[in-house]
């Protein structure tokens, strides 16, 4: 049975660091960064399989426009441990915490390529993004994130609205791809140009934003490819929400390589504008 607990203590704060150089390999967050967070305002929340750390959520308080958020940095899982739900639980857990605090909203950043984190924060969370940041944390070695721009979504997590906690899934008419995909001689997805590259001609209410299903598999078989897909999505995303579309979805396809993102006018969701 995985139980949950808020971490606040130096011993505590080391046990995080265990859990992120098993995730990502790198140099973990000092503990005194973590601690000082917590004291003001910050979240840390661990998840435990007995007395073994085995996830953990880290987050510090960020003001933005005028308004305060909390910036929910970090969710890692040991790998044995993931497609169980933790994940989704770590941020129910946060969102709890945070909404304890005085928060409204809750905002992070995630590689939009990774199809298993946008079901996750959009689809599960009902997170929402209009916002596209380019190259956001520069060159990165880790073999999550190694070689590919680190172009990441800024999710907005709107923890007090009806829309977060009394969602009820609004139908979208037959949205309109923005672009198709096909194979390559080697069987792997490739996507084809844009079909709009003129933002103002975006007039529909919603659009399909197609992504490879696996990022981390297509990046091993083919890097260029998989670069390509970063700066073809790019395009489509930045677009998208130049004209006040907004991204609420990640629509699976079954079997498929390929999975969809759906974007929509923002004025059509029911989150503070």
């Amino acid at each position: 049975m995985i139980t949950y607990k808020v971490l606040k203590t130096n011993k505590e704060m080391e046990l995080v660091q265990q859990v992120e150089l098993a995730v990502w390999g790198t140099n973990p967050i000092p503990t005194h960064q973590t601690l000082t967070a917590v004291k003001h305002g910050g979240t840390v929340i661990g998840a435990f399989d007995g007395e073994k750390i085995v996830g953990f959520c880290y987050g510090f308080a960020g003001f933005e426009n005028g308004q305060v958020s909390l910036c929910s940095h970090m969710l890692g899982i040991l790998p044995e441990y993931r497609e169980s739900g933790i994940g989704a639980e770590l941020k129910l857990q946060q969102k709890q915490l945070a909404t304890q605090i005085g928060y409204e909203k809750m905002t992070w950043t995630y590689d939009p390529l990774q199809t298993r984190n946008a079901y996750l924060n959009l689809t599960k969370l009902h997170g929402v993004c209009d916002t596209y940041i380019e190259n956001c944390y520069g060159k990165m070695e880790d073999g999550l994130n190694g070689g590919l721009p680190s172009d990441r979504f800024q999710i907005d997590w709107w923890i007090t609205s009806d829309y977060v906690n009394q969602f009820e899934k609004k139908e979208y008419d037959n949205p309109t791809v923005l672009a198709t995909w096909s194979y390559n001689k080697q069987h792997l997805p490739i996507c084809s140009d844009c079909d709009s590259n003129d933002s103002t001609a975006l007039k529909d209410v919603a659009y399909l934003v197609p992504v490879p299903a696996d990022i981390t598999e297509l990046k091993d078989q083919d890097l260029d490819l998989a670069i390509d897909w970063r700066l073809k999505t790019r395009h489509m995303f930045k677009l998208l929400f130049q004209e006040g579309y907004t991204a609420i979805e990640l629509v699976k396809s079954a079997n498929q390589p390929v999975h969809h993102y759906l974007a929509v006018k923002k004025n059509t969701v029911n989150i503070p504008q």
